[in-house]
């Protein structure tokens, strides 16, 4: 039997692709859309018609290779990844993971992982590995078999609405730029209901929001869970404010940096490592589920790894976390080629009047470290923008976290000082890369977070990410026409 139909006949896989049809018919259901996620953290994706359940459940839907690549090409012409001449991948849908659209309740979707065709000549029907979510899939459950261990994760997504001029153009932010006002934030009120009223109905438990520094910015968190879960949820939610946006005339921006003097959008991401606990269904107020369980289910409780071990340090977390935090920081200039995957992400650490963490360091409530404990208990790992591909990152933190392991790496000591006055006073401390090509490098460096990125997605990325940075290197901007126009005699 071929990987990709031992897959589909997953014990426990039919009763969900039954009880999917049950949720269809009671939901009146017509059309389904079947989407993955790209190598950029694009959703891509088919549409087919809920009467086609059943068969594709099974047999699967085909799409280009080149989709996990956004069929983009490089500024030579070239097809990104996979010429024409490549197969087509089988997308299999995960059917606990099947909800109802809000906006039109006549649509659902669901997340798929995708297989090398059935007819390839070299491993016919064998995990794709440019599939972001399946190689997260993966690499979880050889770190849970291995450490015996989960890897929960929480974001802080931060986004800006943007209105538009006449022509639909950015005409800046929706709102001022005041921290944590809530006049701001009322400002935006319609557009943030409208946002948690959609995520509720999505399986999002949202816990919190304010208005950030920025013309228009916005922080609403859901939830932290299994670190499948929560990059499924945040993927989500960014297709959650992209519909909002077309109902109110706005923008939805997940750029990292769309103005200077200003904070960026950045999206923290809180991790943890646990054992144990137990999953429950968190209906959200919806009286029936307008979807699967597995869609609306959070893990909680079971033992924390990371918190203090009070007979070593009252703060100080446990020997599993501060190997974890080893782990991080030993490999944080390559892991910053996934957290800040664009050019633009470089705005970010440039602008370090911001709070944009820019050296490979970790304390308490250290905002100017990459790494800092943000609670006892969690690690929030800084180098990260909302641009990031989540999948991708919790791969290859989970890289870091068992190299961490493996070889009982020590971080040292937290840095309880603005990391700016410790260097003046001495401290050596590693930089991250400031740009995207220095990241790239570090990234094709180390080959712990390269195995975060196996076989194709190693390759489709640094095709895609390199050929981002040389199209910039060779691009006049306006700041060089502003610089250099009449710069001589």
């Amino acid at each position: 039997m071929l990987p990709v139909d031992e897959y589909v006949n997953a014990p426990g896989r039919a009763e969900l692709v039954r009880e999917v049809r049950k949720k269809i018919n009671e939901l009146g259901v017509t059309y389904i859309y079947y989407q993955f996620i790209s190598v950029t953290g694009r959703i891509v994706g088919k549409g087919i018609p809920a009467d086609h359940w059943e068969r594709t459940a099974e047999k699967g839907f085909q799409l280009v290779y080149g989709s996990t690549a956004n069929l983009f090409i490089d500024r030579h012409g070239q097809y990104i990844g996979y010429g024409p001449e490549a197969s087509e991948l089988i997308g299999i849908p995960d059917p606990e993971t099947f909800v109802q659209l809000p906006w039109d309740k006549r649509i659902a979707r669901v997340f798929c992982v995708c297989f090398r065709n059935r007819e390839e000549d070299e491993n016919p029907g064998a995990p794709l590995t440019s599939c972001a979510r399946g190689n997260l899939k993966r690499h979880h459950a050889t770190f849970q078999e291995k450490h015996g261990m989960q890897l929960r994760m929480g974001c802080e997504p931060e986004m800006m609405w943007l209105k538009r001029d006449e022509a639909g153009n950015p005409a800046g932010g929706a709102s001022r730029p005041y921290c944590y006002h809530i006049d701001q934030f009322e400002s935006l009120r319609p557009v943030s209901m409208r946002v948690i009223e959609y995520c509720r109905a999505m399986g999002l438990d949202m816990i919190q929001g304010d208005h950030e520094d920025a013309p228009g910015q916005l922080e609403l968190n859901f939830t932290y869970d299994d670190a499948l879960r929560t990059a499924d949820r945040l993927a989500t939610y960014r297709q959650i404010c992209a519909q909002v946006a077309r109902e109110f005339g706005l923008i939805a921006c997940f750029m990292s940096k769309p103005f200077m003097g200003v904070s960026a959008n950045g999206c923290h991401t809180n991790i943890s490592l646990w054992s144990g606990g137990e999953e429950a269904v968190n209906p959200l107020g919806n009286s029936t589920l307008p979807g699967m369980e597995g869609v609306f289910t959070y893990v909680s409780g079971g033992t924390n790894h990371f918190m203090p071990d009070s007979t070593r340090h009252p703060k100080k977390p446990g020997p599993v976390g501060l190997h974890c935090i080893g782990g991080v920081i030993e490999h944080l200039p390559a892991l910053t080629a996934i957290g800040c995957s664009t050019v633009n992400s470089y705005r970010r650490l440039w602008d370090q009047g911001f709070w944009a963490p820019v050296y490979a360091d970790w304390g308490y409530q250290n905002r100017t470290c990459g790494l800092r404990v943000s609670a006892p208990g969690r690690f929030e790992y800084r180098a990260v923008d909302s641009m990031v591909n989540p999948y991708l990152l919790a791969s290859a933190l989970l890289m870091a976290f068992d190299d961490g392991l493996e070889r009982r790496l020590d971080p040292g000591e937290p840095e309880s000082r603005n990391i700016y006055q410790a260097m003046k006073e001495g401290k050596d401390v590693k930089k991250l890369p400031l740009t995207l090509g220095e990241a790239l490098e570090r990234l094709a460096e180390d080959e712990v977070i390269r195995r975060a990125l196996p076989d194709e997605m190693f390759r489709v990325f640094m095709h895609y990410k390199g050929d981002e940075w040389a199209r910039f290197n060779a691009t006049v901007t306006e700041w060089d026409v502003q610089r250099y126009l009449d710069c001589l005699p």
